[in-house]
């Protein structure tokens, strides 16, 4: 059998190299770079350079991230929220446990913005033990949410033997894996990889896509490989200014996403996280997109608007306010706008 190749080895990640690639000044870069660590895919970079600013956005280093006066370095609050290192225990049946350090492009919007790629995050074989251990003790943890950084940056042997060891506990019923590579490194899911993974169900995969541009024939074919092994998809969409902050964006984005098996989840409100505060965008704009959206498009492709709440309180959907009044008569008004009623009562 042959060895797997490091996933790390032709990714960007040098202002130096940055700077080359794009033909922009290397000073700004350097700045960032000191505080926040870089990486885009080769192929995430063709895209840019193809689509320009929506993907430019969420990829290259910004100077704004060095001036955030409101955002907070740790907004879900996660280290107090973990018994063990590297794993969260927020809600009372699932937890968060993070396996992997790294991810193939560290997006600049990233709520571990503050460790993602970092010294701080040093995920070992140590940790791994300590959050299987804490999973065992805790049977109340019926899910389990992988994420990082990024799993499938993980070599497939190593992902499989975190899989088999939690397949292993009796209580855990569903395993959820958190990735973006199927938009940022499509090459990476293999026929092997998506074979090793079918071993595993029931286990969904939760991916990553913000605009219409990167669903590519590449990410088709991963997200095909994924889905021919009885993976469910969802997509985990973050409202992002200057990227997909319009109705007709997120539109034709949900539709595609539907056209390559993945069912959109959540579309979330940027998080409060330290150096981001060029991606938020007001409530307003996230429901005026809702508004267009339901009604208007298939409920498959309708997503959850929510935010997840700082301070580690869970998260919370957002949705247009139809209702007028709930009294004996629920009063609310169609996604039209047109006016309509309710019985509220129940017949002895």
């Amino acid at each position: 059998m042959t060895t797997q190749k490091p996933l790390t080895t032709a990714l960007i990640s040098t202002p130096e190299q940055l700077s080359h690639a794009l033909d922009i000044p290397l000073a700004p870069l350097q700045a960032i770079h000191a505080k926040y660590p870089l990486r885009i895919s080769p192929y995430y970079l063709e895209l840019i350079k193809k689509t320009g600013l929506p993907l430019w956005r969420q990829a290259v280093p910004d100077i704004r991230e060095l001036d955030d006066p409101i955002g907070l370095s740790d907004p879900l609050d996660e280290e107090h929220l973990s018994p063990v290192p590297f794993l969260v225990h927020k809600y009372p049946d699932r937890a968060l446990f993070l396996i992997c350090s790294e991810c193939a492009m560290y997006c600049r919007f990233c709520t571990r913005k503050r460790k993602v790629g970092k010294s701080e995050m040093r995920i070992t074989d140590e940790t791994i033990a300590l959050g299987l251990e804490y999973l065992e003790k805790t049977p109340a943890i019926t899910d389990v949410l992988l994420s990082g950084g990024d799993p499938l940056m993980l070599s497939d042997d190593r992902l499989e033997r975190i899989l088999k060891a939690l397949r292993s506990i009796p209580s855990i019923a569903t395993i959820r894996i958190g990735t973006r590579i199927p938009c940022t490194l499509p090459m990476r899911v293999t026929p092997r990889l998506a074979g090793m993974l079918k071993k595993y169900h029931p286990l969904y995969i939760n991916t990553h896509f913000n605009h219409p541009a990167e669903i590519t024939p590449e990410a088709t074919l991963a997200c095909k490989r994924l889905a021919d092994a009885g993976i469910p998809l969802g997509c985990q969409t973050v409202l992002l200014r200057g990227v997909n902050d319009s109705p007709d964006i997120i539109r034709q984005l949900m539709y595609l996403l539907l056209q390559i098996r993945i069912k959109p989840y959540y579309l979330f409100q940027a998080d409060l996280t330290q150096g981001t505060s060029h991606f938020r965008t007001t409530i307003d704009t996230g429901l005026d997109i809702m508004h267009h959206l339901i009604g208007h498009i298939s409920g498959m492709a309708v997503p959850t608007y929510a935010l997840d709440a700082p301070g580690g309180g869970g998260k919370i959907p957002l949705t247009p306010d139809y209702i007028k009044s709930l009294n004996q008569t629920l009063e609310f008004s169609t996604y039209r706008g047109t006016s309509c009623s309710y019985p509220n009562e129940i017949t002895p």
